[in-house]
């Protein structure tokens, strides 16, 4: 029976450590470029592009006297 509970346990460890992704963010990465004053080169940087969320604004509390 232990040997039973070890590999099925071993088996959906392993079958989640499969379907399981990555733990990183996906977002949509951006190239800019722009001179740099000194060098008189072109500086780039690649940065992230975040989604912007539209929702209902959440309504102010009112003072308490």
């Amino acid at each position: 029976m232990r040997l039973f509970n070890f590999v099925a346990w071993t088996g959906i460890a392993i079958a989640v450590a499969l379907v399981a992704q990555p733990a990183q963010a996906a977002g949509e990465t951006k190239r800019v470029c722009r001179p740099d004053p000194k060098t008189k080169k072109e500086v780039c940087k690649n940065i992230k592009v975040h989604k912007k969320v539209e929702g209902t604004k959440v309504p102010e509390k009112q003072k308490k006297k």
